[in-house]
């Protein structure tokens, strides 16, 4: 390593065999690993014999330790940031770090490797030409439902963390919202040794975590097929002006809903069509 620079290295998220030599030797030769869990970090740093000291940077500290590395920098030292597991930043701390770094004029490096979302992406057997990471879903029902409503006619692929306590609550929004006959892929514990990577329609889905409580421990990805885009011959104009006057008066959803009582035309197509015609 020449100039001093941060580095952004991905860990394992399950399987230690899946670290690359890249991320070992950057681990071992920086002066300090700013992690954000270090009791956690050490179990990782201890199976490969890496002894470099760690600083903890998480959510509650990152501001404050941002500057502390950012002089260590200038100094001409070498800082490696990891995550838990994964790619760093990937909803986990370390953009404000990151920034104040790049702002600063000196080099940031990614060292990439394992990340949950491209992991279950690529097993999930779902278009990925287009896809859309919404991270977690928020805890309260309402803002759930909510995020879910303004994402309902999107047809790329979109992608969610969850955690166990939530998986259920999260998976019943996701049907109520989008219906029972969206596919939806469940990936849990990817790389470990209870690894699960689960399709089917949520009708299907949530019975089948629901009656196995083995399936509601761990890590999860959820993985949803995009909504089908509405085929143009299916909007006649006259259910089109329809729904144009209405949106003039009333939401998205309540345009939509009054439009397919009075046209006949399915609501999901109705709805798409409105976020269009609203920019949303």
């Amino acid at each position: 390593m020449s100039e001093a620079a941060l580095y952004i290295v991905a860990t394992p998220i399950g399987n230690l065999g899946d670290i690359t030599a890249r991320a070992l030797d950057v681990l071992r030769s920086v002066q300090l690993i700013a992690a954000e869990d270090t009791r956690h970090s050490a179990r990782l740093l201890q199976h490969f014999g890496i002894e470099t000291p760690m600083w903890a940077v998480h959510d509650h500290n990152e501001r404050g330790q941002a500057d502390r590395i950012l002089q260590r920098l200038k100094g001409g030292e070498n800082i490696a940031l990891i995550s838990d597991a994964g790619t760093p930043l990937i909803s986990d701390p370390g953009f404000y770090l990151v920034r104040t770094v790049r702002e600063a004029g000196l080099r940031v490096v990614p060292v990439p490797g394992c990340c949950a979302l491209v992991t279950a992406l690529c097993a999930a057997g779902i278009a990925t030409d287009r896809f859309r990471f919404e991270g977690f879903l928020p805890a309260k029902v309402q803002a759930r439902l909510q995020r879910l409503e303004s994402l309902v006619a999107d047809t790329a692929t979109l992608v969610f963390y969850e955690s166990p306590h939530r998986i259920l609550d999260s998976l019943a929004a996701l049907r109520d919202v989008f219906g029972g006959e969206r596919y939806v892929v469940l990936a849990r514990e990817l790389t470990k040794t209870f690894e699960t990577i689960h399709g089917d329609s949520l009708d299907q889905l949530i019975p089948w975590v629901e009656h196995d409580a083995n399936q509601q421990r761990g890590e999860f990805v959820l993985v949803v097929q995009g909504a089908e885009a509405p085929a143009a011959d299916d909007l006649d104009g006259d259910a089109l002006r329809v729904l144009e006057v209405l949106l003039e008066e009333l939401s998205v959803k309540q345009a939509a809903a009054l439009a397919a009582k009075l046209t006949g035309v399915k609501k999901k197509l109705l709805y798409q069509e409105a976020l269009r015609l609203k920019g949303e």
